[in-house]
C-alpha cells in the first residue's frame, strides 16, 4: 500500500524540468526528455502532469512509476515482440535502442467507451459504424466488450492532434509498408492480449491502450515508448464491471480526471496565461493512485528513493552506468 506520509513529505521533491550535466539533450516531450551520450539514447521520465497542452502539476514519484511500469511490461512481453530497452539505471531513466520511429500509433480497444472526440463511443453515438476502417455492429452499449479487440490507428500531423486513420489509408499513403504494418498489427494484438491476461490475474481489466513501434538497423519491428502504463491505458476494476454495466453505470476505474476537472472549474486552462497551482491534496491523491496501481498490477513494492534530490540521483546513476 502506498505510503501517504512519504508522498506528502516529497510534494516538492518532483521534477518538471531536466538539464543533465554532461549529457546532450535531444528533445522535450509532454512527459519524457530524451538525451544522448556515447551513442546511446537516454529517456528520462519526469513527474510532469499535463493536460490542455499545459503542465498542470509535478506529481511526486509519477515519473518513476511510469518508467518502472513500462520496464515491467517490456519484460513481460519480450517473448512476443522485441523492445527498445537496454537498461534501467535509475527509477526515472531507461537506456534504449536507437530506432527509426514509425509515424503511426497503434490504438487497441477491447471495449467501446470514451468521452473525447476521437473515442469509439462518441463517434458511435454520432452514427459512425465504420471507425478507422473497422466495421462496428448495431446495438452496442457504452462500455460493452467487443467480440474481439479492434485496432484504430492514429497518426500525428503537424498540428500535433491525433488523426484517426484506417489501415488501408496508412498503406495507401505510404506511411508504413504493408508488411511492416502487418507485423505491427500482430505485435499489438498479442501484447494487448498478454496485458489483458496479466491484468485480469490482478483484478483489473485492461480496456484500451496505445503502442508505438520503430525499426532497428536490421529493419525489425521493435516495441518502443511506453507499454500499458496508467498514462497510455485505461484500467477498470474487474470485480464490479458486469454488475455496473448491467445497471448502465460507469465502471470503477483508475481515474486522474479529478485534477483536470479542478482546473476547468477554477480557470480557463486553454487560454489563461498563468494557471493556479494545483492543490496539494489533489496532487498527493494522484501520486497515491499511480503508486497503488503499479503495486497491485506488478506485485512489486514501490521503492521511493526519497533520500536525495531526484536530478542529483539521476546524474549519479547515469554516470555510474556509463563508467562501468
Amino acid at each position: 500500500m502506498p505510503n501517504r506520509d512519504v508522498i506528502k513529505a516529497n510534494l516538492k521533491n518532483a521534477i518538471t524540468k531536466t538539464e543533465l550535466k554532461g549529457f546532450k539533450k535531444l528533445a522535450t516531450g509532454k512527459v519524457r526528455d530524451t538525451y544522448e551520450h556515447k551513442g546511446q539514447r537516454i529517456i528520462v521520465t519526469t513527474d510532469r502532469q499535463s493536460a490542455f497542452d499545459r503542465i498542470l502539476a509535478a506529481v511526486p514519484f509519477k515519473g518513476a512509476v511510469l518508467n518502472l511500469f513500462s520496464a515491467f511490461w517490456f519484460e513481460q512481453t519480450k517473448d512476443i515482440c522485441p523492445n527498445h530497452i537496454i537498461a534501467v539505471p535509475d527509477p526515472n531513466v531507461s537506456i534504449v535502442k536507437n530506432l527509426k520511429m514509425l509515424p503511426v500509433e497503434m490504438v487497441v480497444r477491447g471495449y467501446i467507451t470514451g468521452t473525447t472526440d476521437t473515442s469509439a463511443w462518441v463517434n458511435y453515438q454520432k452514427g459512425m459504424r465504420t471507425f478507422c476502417g473497422v466495421e462496428l455492429p448495431e446495438g452496442l452499449k457504452k462500455n460493452q466488450k467487443f467480440d474481439k479487440p479492434i485496432i484504430t490507428p492514429t497518426t500525428k500531423p503537424e498540428t500535433g492532434h491525433d488523426e484517426m486513420i484506417s489501415r488501408e489509408e496508412i498503406i495507401k499513403r505510404g506511411l508504413v509498408p504493408e508488411a511492416t504494418y502487418k507485423k505491427m498489427e500482430e505485435c499489438t494484438l498479442k501484447v494487448f492480449a498478454r496485458g489483458q491476461q496479466l491484468a485480469a490475474e490482478k483484478g483489473f481489466i485492461l480496456v484500451d491502450t496505445k503502442y508505438e513501434f520503430g525499426l532497428d538497423d536490421d529493419g525489425n519491428v521493435v516495441l518502443a515508448d511506453e507499454v500499458n502504463t496508467p498514462d497510455s491505458s485505461r484500467y477498470w476494476i474487474a470485480a464490479t464491471y458486469e454488475e455496473r454495466f448491467a445497471r448502465n453505470e460507469e465502471p470503477q476505474n483508475f481515474d486522474k480526471e479529478f485534477l483536470r476537472l479542478w482546473f476547468r472549474e477554477h480557470c480557463d486552462p486553454y487560454n489563461d496565461p498563468e494557471l493556479p497551482p494545483a492543490p496539494d491534496d489533489l496532487v498527493e491523491e494522484l501520486s497515491y493512485r499511480y503508486i497503488d496501481i503499479y503495486e497491485k498490477l506488478t506485485g512489486k513494492a514501490f521503492e521511493y528513493h526519497a533520500d536525495e534530490p531526484i536530478l542529483k540521483r539521476i546524474e549519479r546513476n547515469l554516470n555510474n552506468y556509463f563508467t562501468k
